[in-house]
């Protein structure tokens, strides 16, 4: 990697993917278009597909690409830690296949790191675009903590946005987990984890954006129902916030009527709400339960607004 200014550190960039063919290539071709004077390896690990040859051109001075296979737990965690074990920087950022950065992102993060030496990750803000509409999220705070993460999800800190330092990740917190069910919200244990282990920094404008729309997990509502539970018994930090227990357990709720699991959502629905009488996710299940509203308009009318349950 010839083209890397002194002392700027090298960066590994891991682009875990099913194959989308045009959003996979935008997301590759902005992380190599860095404006960053260090090497930028960029990681496309192909899960459950066999890896196939990428059209993004002629490759800037300091920059590889390489393909791989996910050689771990298939789904999107066993995806990232195959990144990581691959990954030949000292830092490394994730960028999920349908989104993309700014030309300055990694820039910007890795002088965020020398300037709060001793992280484990550093974050950003995001630009959602839905449907043809732009949706800026900013992180509310100059560095997120456990605290923030536990009374709300801090959606603007995306898995998408976080570039880590690999040897402090691996010493002190370790991979992305690969027993949540369906590899649902691993990125939000993932950063819950990387907040106790430290504050982490973010930029305080977007930096990456984030396309919605055809998730993986768009109508898998039992299996992100479960996922949630399992973040529950995961993280017992969350007993020290009712309000932010009560959000999860709505959450859980939600998902359980949008399933058809209507009994178990009023169940949920009931402990979310003596935890939090205004946590509105659990009205939500209960008026799903009565066929007022359906899950699917519910999510369009969030999403439109850049928002999730």
């Amino acid at each position: 990697m010839g083209g890397a200014a002194r002392g700027a550190a090298a960066v590994s960039v891991v682009v875990a993917t099913r194959d989308r063919p045009g959003l996979l290539e935008r997301a590759v071709r902005a992380a190599l278009d860095q404006r960053y004077a260090g090497d930028v390896e960029v990681l496309v690990v192909f899960d459950q597909v066999e890896p196939r040859a990428l059209d993004v051109g002629e490759l800037p001075e300091g920059r590889t690409l390489r393909t791989l296979r996910n050689t771990r737990t298939p789904g999107l965690p066993g995806g990232r830690n195959t990144g990581i074990d691959a990954a030949t920087g000292a830092y490394v950022a994730f960028c999920d296949d349908d989104d993309h950065w700014v030309p300055d992102k990694l820039a910007a993060q890795l002088a965020l790191f020398a300037e709060h030496p001793g992280s484990v990750a550093v974050g950003s803000g995001v630009e959602v675009h839905t449907d043809g509409k732009v949706t800026p999220r900013l992180v509310p705070y100059p560095a997120v903590e456990l605290r923030h993460l536990l009374r709300d999800r801090v959606f603007a800190l995306h898995p998408s946005t976080v570039t880590v330092h690999r040897e402090r990740l691996l010493a002190r917190v370790g991979y992305v987990d690969e027993e949540i069910p369906g590899g649902y919200a691993e990125d939000y244990d993932f950063v819950l984890r990387i907040a106790k282990a430290a504050p982490i920094p973010c930029v305080p404008r977007p930096l990456t954006v984030v396309t919605w729309g055809g998730s993986f997990f768009a109508d898998r509502f039992a299996v992100i129902a479960d996922a949630l539970a399992y973040l529950l018994d995961r993280h017992p930090e969350f007993a020290d916030d009712p309000e932010g227990r009560a959000r999860i357990e709505g959450q859980i709720a939600f998902y359980r009527a949008a399933s058809g699991a209507r009994a178990d959502a009023r169940g949920w629905a009931v402990r979310a709400l003596r935890g939090n009488w205004r946590e509105p996710r659990s009205y939500l299940a209960l008026a799903m339960g009565l066929r007022l509203v359906s899950a699917p308009g519910v999510l369009r009318a969030l999403n439109a607004r850049g928002r999730g349950v």
